[in-house]
């Protein structure tokens, strides 16, 4: 088989299958914990009068739409994609920065510490798999040429 004229075409579609299958659920990932944080502050009962409210739902619907936006137009949104890797930082000290004149509760900080670490485990995950496309994108051109 491995001489065969189309094994080269056939690994790099497989390729292609496998990789866009990961991408499917990353961006399913990425869409989920944004929803979940923009009610994180209904579920974890933090909703009244407090900034951390504002900032979840404010950073959760952006992460959302940024998981929308790589599932419906991914040719068009995948290079927004490094754009989770700051918003994973910021959760995980937003508890801090966002109310630093009277301090957060536990259940806030344990929460938004958390969802900031998935956040910036997904960004890094697709920060790779970007990284990974481009360069098998410009190995097919180098390889036309």
């Amino acid at each position: 088989m491995a001489g065969h004229p189309d094994a080269a075409e056939m690994r790099e579609r497989y390729a292609r299958l496998v990789e866009g299958r990961r991408m499917e659920m990353l961006e399913g990932l990425v869409l989920m914990t944004g929803l979940y944080l923009a009610i994180s502050p209904w579920v974890i009962h933090f909703h009244t009068g407090n900034m951390n409210t504002v900032n979840n739902l404010i950073i959760g619907i952006a992460l959302a739409v940024i998981g929308l936006g790589l599932a419906l137009v991914p040719e068009r949104t995948r290079g927004l994609a490094w754009l989770i890797v700051p918003l994973g930082v910021w959760m995980i000290i937003s508890s801090w920065v966002v109310s630093a004149g009277h301090g957060a509760r536990a259940g806030i900080v344990a929460n938004n510490v958390a969802v900031g670490f998935v956040t910036l485990a997904l960004g890094l995950a697709a920060v790779a798999m970007m990284a990974r496309h481009r360069r098998g994108r410009a190995r097919a051109a180098t390889a036309m040429r």
